[in-house]
């Protein structure tokens, strides 16, 4: 009889090991090595590994390009105009897409309401490895969700049931919830183990793929907020959604970083109500319910989130500094380009503040992630600096280069004719976004660090 085989996994970034160590020695990270069995694989004849179908669920074909029949799948709509622009206008027949999110972030919740609206054309099934069927039943109906009647439910945790169940009942449309809970026969690893998770999915997409079945999974998230489970689990799904709550718990976010059928940085902002989540299809005006009072080191910008440009404010807070080391304290912000950024105000502009504690704050809980705010945050210091107001009818966005200069964002009309409908009336933007003039707002071109901050001065006085 053959000896188990057994490997050491890093369930952070999905390395191996011959042994078990402290310390995974690719991604640094501590005790997240864990071991599982390899399963035994059927042996062809001579002795070589036996033919097995590929995530794709087909069994490989060498074929020239140009002959491949190129085919345009119709999608269909999960329900909620808002998932379905994050979806990249629907859900694609025999896709996986994977949810993931904090413990109460709402991610049975939205599930059940798509389900109750896909359940009205296709036949659909909901999975449960976590709840029993009563739990869920229960939360359906404070939900009102619709269709009730149409949506079939099973408590199981083993694939090859789960695929028997989609295959009686004729499934078009699965959730799994949630895949860390999912088992195959053939490995002897725990629940929730690299292994089992790694193929778990990959049972789960192959099937999908070969029958056209489509399948939505739920996925947990370790410490670090990251998808829990191997890395392979990210690279089998067509699509990865991350679903989390703004600081002051009252919306939920839904992010996608992967997206084989649409743009891989959409995003969608829901209402948790008692009746489940209520779409937010103007987010702009959330994370813009400022005071009446101007208050000096505020400063609106626009980001752009996937397809459409999004509003938010600035906060930031020069005070004089009591300690040696000055701090520098970012939410939401990096603090990296904050440096960067206080460098250059004091190379460029002659404002040194060396001297002053520095605070930013992104409201409303969102996270910057591009250049285009750099300008925003400039003028938000500058402005508590010298306890000067903005004008809440101004708009400000561009890049800072390292020599002072002001670069262009992508899609700067855009971003204007957003804050034209919110009611701004001027706009400090780079000369390159100012190329011609929109109904409603003036435009306000500068070049640099030095026009930026003269605009600033003729603005706010």
């Amino acid at each position: 009889m053959a000896k188990t085989k057994r490997a050491y996994v890093c369930s952070e970034c999905g390395a191996d090991f011959p042994r078990w160590q402290g310390q995974c020695s690719a991604c640094a990270a501590w005790n997240t090595i864990t071991e599982f069995t390899i399963p035994k694989t059927r042996a062809a004849v001579g002795g070589a590994p036996a033919a097995t179908s590929s995530y794709a669920g087909t069994a490989t074909k060498v074929q020239r390009l140009s002959e491949v029949e190129s085919k345009d799948v119709p999608r269909f709509t999960s329900g909620i105009s808002e998932l379905d622009r994050v979806l990249g206008g629907g859900i694609v027949p025999g896709s996986v897409l994977l949810l993931c999110g904090d413990p109460g972030a709402g991610k049975s919740t939205l599930l059940l309401q798509s389900i109750g609206a896909v359940a009205a054309t296709k036949s659909s099934l909901y999975v449960s490895g976590e709840e029993s069927i009563h739990q869920i039943s229960q939360r359906a109906k404070r939900l009102g969700t619709q269709n009730i009647d149409n949506i079939n439910v099973v408590a199981e945790t083993s694939v090859e049931q789960i695929l028997n169940h989609v295959t009686q009942q004729k499934a078009d449309f699965v959730i799994i919830d949630s895949i860390q809970t999912m088992t195959v026969a053939h490995n002897e690893s725990a629940a929730g183990s690299p292994s089992q998770v790694k193929e778990s999915a990959a049972a789960l997409t192959r099937f999908a793929k070969t029958e056209g079945v489509t399948f939505v999974i739920v996925g947990h998230i370790n410490k670090d907020s990251n998808v829990a489970g191997p890395m392979q689990l990210i690279h089998i799904v067509d699509g990865l959604f991350a679903l989390s709550s703004t600081a002051d718990e009252k919306f939920r976010v839904l992010r996608t970083s992967k997206n084989r059928f649409g743009a891989d940085s959409e995003s969608c902002f829901f209402a948790m109500t008692e009746t489940g989540m209520k779409q937010v299809k103007n987010p702009s005006a959330i994370f813009l319910s400022r005071s009446n009072k101007n208050h000096a080191g505020s400063v609106c910008t626009t980001l752009w989130e996937g397809t459409r440009p999004l509003l938010v404010e600035v906060q930031a807070l020069c005070n004089s500094s009591v300690t040696e080391v000055p701090r520098r304290l970012t939410v939401g912000y990096d603090s990296n380009r904050l440096a960067m950024s206080i460098a250059v105000l004091a190379r460029h502009g002659g404002v040194m503040l060396s001297d002053m504690d520095i605070f930013v704050n992104c409201v409303g809980g969102i996270k910057i992630d591009e250049t285009s705010a750099d300008m925003a945050v400039l003028l938000a210091i500058f402005s508590s600096f010298k306890n000067a107001p903005l004008p809440q009818d101004v708009l400000v966005f561009g890049e800072l280069g390292l020599n002072g200069d002001i670069r262009p964002a992508a899609n700067g009309m855009e971003r204007i004719r957003e804050a034209a409908k919110q009611g701004f009336t001027r706009a400090i933007v780079p000369k390159a976004n100012a190329s011609r003039q929109i109904n409603g707002i003036e435009i306000i071109p500068v070049e640099d660090l030095k026009e930026a901050l003269e605009a600033f001065e003729r603005v706010a006085m």
